[in-house]
């Protein structure tokens, strides 16, 4: 395991279906700055980064929408976020692919910000803290992925430390309930992004398991920006004799120890992201299920 951890983030950028660590080092390396910033200046870089839920405020602010996701208050909101994105993130990241935990975590903040705004300027309690009200956190992303792992394989078992083998889906209604009891407590605001941020996750994989991409257009706008700042490269072009006959070559994948090939969960993983889950057979599932390493 701590091999495994110690090669994503050795080689971050470099491995490929690496998304998880790269999403975790972003949000470390602004954690950071922002730190900094604050320390040496005392500017207060929440004020300017985090997602104001006075709205005649937001509309000079609106690049908060996103960047409030990227801002924690302190190394344990941090910590604990980041924790569980990576436990419940990869599994997402093995069986889905790096673009669905962007999808996911982007869209689980979008659902966080809308839930948050909503249950500020909405219900008469908050009318007083909706005027200085400020979200940051990853937290709405974060347990986007939560949800979204736990719907996607529901039995998927978790080893906690004091506690032993947990399925996922009870890890995760446990966090909604208290996400729910929290929405009349002191982090009210906050509450209410976490359960934005559930139902995002719930809807995503919902729709992926019917054979739709909700999230495809946030891969869509990161590889525009991509695009723009990556340098063209030099195309040459060859002329081959039309003598010359194509080269064949046959891989053969790798077996697991369940008997079950690398080659046959590939294709079970493309199955799943042109026809959805549901598309799979009772046999392809409990391949796909084996080679998680889950238990039921």
């Amino acid at each position: 395991m701590f091999e495994s951890i110690k090669d994503d983030f050795t080689h971050v950028w470099t491995k490929p279906n690496n998304a998880v660590a790269q999403i975790i080092l972003i949000n470390a390396i602004v954690f950071v700055i922002t730190a900094l910033i604050t320390f040496i200046t005392e500017f207060s870089v929440r004020s300017w980064l985090g997602l104001p839920s006075n709205l005649t405020i937001l509309p000079g602010k609106i690049w908060t929408i996103f960047t409030y996701m990227f801002v924690h208050d302190g190394l344990g909101h941090i910590f604990w976020n980041m924790l569980a994105f990576y436990w419940f993130g990869k599994i997402i990241q093995e069986f889905l692919g790096s673009n669905k935990v962007i999808s996911l975590f982007v869209i689980g903040g979008l659902f966080g910000a809308l839930f948050y705004l909503l249950a500020y300027n909405m219900f008469p309690a908050f009318s007083e803290a909706a005027q200085i009200g400020n979200l940051v956190g990853a937290s709405a992303g974060v347990f986007a992925v939560v949800v979204g792992s736990a719907v996607f394989m529901p039995n998927y078992t978790l080893y906690l430390l004091l506690v032993g083998p947990v399925k996922i889906k009870y890890i995760a209604l446990v966090y909604v309930f208290l996400f729910i009891i929290g929405t009349r407590g002191m982090n009210a605001g906050g509450e209410f992004a976490h359960l934005g941020g559930a139902a995002a996750g719930w809807l995503y994989i919902s729709q992926i398991k019917r054979g739709s991409d909700i999230g495809a257009w946030v891969i869509s706008v990161l590889d525009f920006f991509k695009a723009l700042f990556s340098p063209q490269p030099k195309i040459k072009v060859t002329h081959r004799s039309k003598s010359r006959k194509k080269e064949k070559v046959k891989v053969s994948g790798s077996i697991r120890s369940d008997g079950t090939s690398q080659d046959e969960i590939d294709a079970i993983l493309d199955k799943i992201s042109h026809s959805g889950y549901e598309s799979l057979s009772k046999d392809e599932k409990q391949k796909l299920f084996n080679a998680s390493g889950g238990q039921k």
